[in-house]
């Protein structure tokens, strides 16, 4: 680890925003449920997983870091892909310390290159310290960590640079220090002390279905695979309190509403199963899910379906 946050005022209690940065799959989301301890942001070996910012919020006796995931910066090839870039283009100029993701298992490549050229300027305009972040190290020998150090060092000026493993945890509490760190002081924290994320429930729903029925389907179908949650209601006259929640998986071809429902159902009864399971241990209630898959053709690139669908 190299640098390790501003000079003075250690004592102060610190609290603001910091943003992880990266390209699509460079271990955002589940680096941020590590921090948080707790699965705020969904996760998936597909790229463009994160489709809004999402704010876990971490809490210790001197600090409040809230965590502004992001989707990845990417070169679009979609208006949802532009309106994805938009919004971490945003957002970047809202926080006061920036995490650049760069997995271990990975060259540094030319969309890196693309990133590191875009902090580069906010560091200049607004001097938003910038902590470079070595994920996924468990992946790596020690020679091939030091290598990509060496990389990460050589494509920017960054305040610090701190390897880490989401997964195993190792150096995860050395990344909170580091972010922490360049927090500015503030006489409270910002969010009470127990909560962990200021995202509606409606929103981890439809995200937690959508991790669900991203498992392992094919590449083309995580970008054209949208969730919506339709309603929310208790069932007066069961028994045992129970929540009817209603869901809609949109795609844009047949033969993609084909996929995600599978042979007989098979694979939607798969999508509910595991998806129904994080929805009851979010809510603290049992769940009686209702999915439907509908085709809303070529959505990705309809401004009219992208607002309906929250994009």
């Amino acid at each position: 680890m190299t640098g390790g946050g501003p000079r003075g005022a250690e004592s102060a209690y610190r609290a603001g925003f910091a943003c992880l940065v990266g390209r699509p799959n460079a271990g955002k989301s589940t680096l941020t449920n590590a921090l948080v301890g707790e699965k705020v942001a969904i996760t998936s070996a597909k790229p463009q997983t994160t489709r809004h910012t999402i704010r876990g919020i971490v809490t210790r006796p001197g600090s409040q870091l809230v965590l502004v995931d992001t989707p990845g910066l990417h070169k679009p090839r979609t208006l949802l892909g532009e309106r994805l870039n938009d919004l971490v283009r945003a957002t970047l100029l809202d926080v006061d310390v920036v995490g650049f993701c760069l997995p271990s298992d990975q060259r540094i490549g030319p969309g890196d290159g693309f990133i590191a050229a875009e902090l580069t300027e906010l560091m200049r305009a607004r001097s938003t310290p910038v902590v470079a972040i070595a994920t996924k190290i468990d992946r790596v020998d020690r020679a091939r960590l030091a290598e990509h150090l060496i990389a990460i060092d050589q494509l920017g000026d960054w305040a610090a640079i701190v390897p880490c493993s989401a997964t195993s945890g190792a150096q995860v509490d050395d990344v909170l220090t580091v972010l922490s760190g360049y927090l500015p002081t503030s006489p409270a924290p910002l969010y009470p002390e127990d909560v962990l994320t200021d995202e509606e429930s409606d929103t981890r729903i439809a995200e937690l279905v959508r991790e669900a029925a991203l498992e392992g389907v094919r590449d083309e179908l995580p970008h054209s695979l949208a969730v919506v949650v339709e309603e929310i209601t208790e069932r007066a006259d069961a028994e045992r309190p129970i929540l009817d929640v209603r869901v809609d998986i949109f795609v844009e071809r047949d033969s993609q509403k084909a996929i995600v429902i599978g042979r007989g159902g098979a694979r939607l009864r798969e999508v509910g199963s595991t998806a129904r399971a994080g929805i009851e241990a979010l809510l603290g209630r049992r769940v009686f899910l209702h999915l439907r898959v509908k085709v809303a053709k070529d959505w990705q690139r309809d401004p009219k379906q992208l607002q309906r669908l929250g994009f």
